[in-house]
Order: structure tokens, then sequence, then C-alpha cells
């Protein structure tokens, strides 16, 4: 019997946290800043520094520093070297992390000049001759998958090698 008892006490005093986790306050309100929906970020009007913390430093870290236990390269002081060897503007392009990045292509063209400004991650690594990708550029290249990223890396690092250019991008190779 006091089993029974104790039983039914348990279902008396759980049913109205169950009732209350089921069922929804209607009358609840947003929690501030939440009232309106999200935007998606190509539409979203952030500045290019918060699409680099959006899309990009989740693996390149915020100050573009990468983690070679990642397997994620370093852009600082080195990512403008790609533009320096032939297929290497395009390669930035077409990175997984930048082709598929819920940026628009005004927006990706914003952020690769971002960095391969001087005064940017690129540094001076940056070729005194850069032309500036603009969106008609991106969204010609993005759309090209490429099928074996570290392979074509691979050869574009070699191609820098060629040239005398340092590989200090954090990578085994």
């Amino acid at each position: 019997m006091r089993r029974l008892l104790l039983l039914g006490l348990v279902c008396v005093f759980a049913a109205p946290l169950a009732y209350a986790r089921a069922i929804p306050d209607p009358a609840q309100r947003h929690a501030p800043g939440n009232e309106e929906l999200q935007k998606p970020i190509d539409q979203a009007g952030y500045s290019v520094g918060v699409n680099y913390q959006l899309q990009c430093a989740g693996c390149h870290l915020g100050n573009g520093m990468g983690s070679a236990a990642n397997d994620t390269p370093r852009l600082t002081g080195f990512v403008g070297n790609f533009l320096k060897v032939p297929g290497g503007r395009e390669f930035l392009v077409r990175v997984p992390g930048m082709s598929q990045s819920a940026l628009n292509n005004a927006q990706l063209a914003d952020l690769l000049n971002w960095l391969i400004r001087k005064d940017g991650l690129a540094g001076k690594s940056t070729p005194v001759d850069y032309q500036p990708y603009s969106a008609e550029e991106v969204a010609e290249l993005r759309h090209v998958t490429m099928l074996n990223l570290p392979g074509t890396r691979a050869a574009l690092i070699k191609a820098m090698r060629a040239q005398g250019i340092a590989i200090e991008d954090g990578m085994s190779d």
C-alpha cells in the first residue's frame, strides 16, 4: 500500500512538470534581439570581418594562424603567395570553404580582397601587382568543383618552391 501511495505522489508531482514541458506557453515572448527571423548570411549585411569570423575562423582561427593538427593551413603572412603562381588565384576561390560558403559572390569577393590586402592577413605575401577579385570573377570560378584539393594545393606549393617562395603555412608539405 505504501508503494502504491508513493507511486501516486510521484505521479502527482511529476505531471505538472511533464505538462509544462510538453505544451509551450502561447503568451511567452521572444528573447530580446530575437523578435525577427534571422536573415541568411548573404542578406544580413555583416562586415567583412564578421563574415570571416562566421565562415573561416572556425578552422583558420580568428588570427588566421590555422592548425596543422587539424590539417588547416595558416593564412597569416602566407595566403597571398597563391596569387604568385598560375592557378593560385582560382584555387583561393575554389577551396571548398570559400566556394561552398553561405556568402554571395560579392561578399566572397570582398572577403578574398580583405584577406589579400597588405594590411590584411596576407601581409607581405600580397603580390605587388595584385588585382582585386570581382563578384563576376567569383561567380565564374566558385561553381567549378575542385576534385582533388590536396593534389591541387601540393602542385601550387611546388610551383611556389620553384620560385623560391618560403613555404611558411604551418603544414608539413
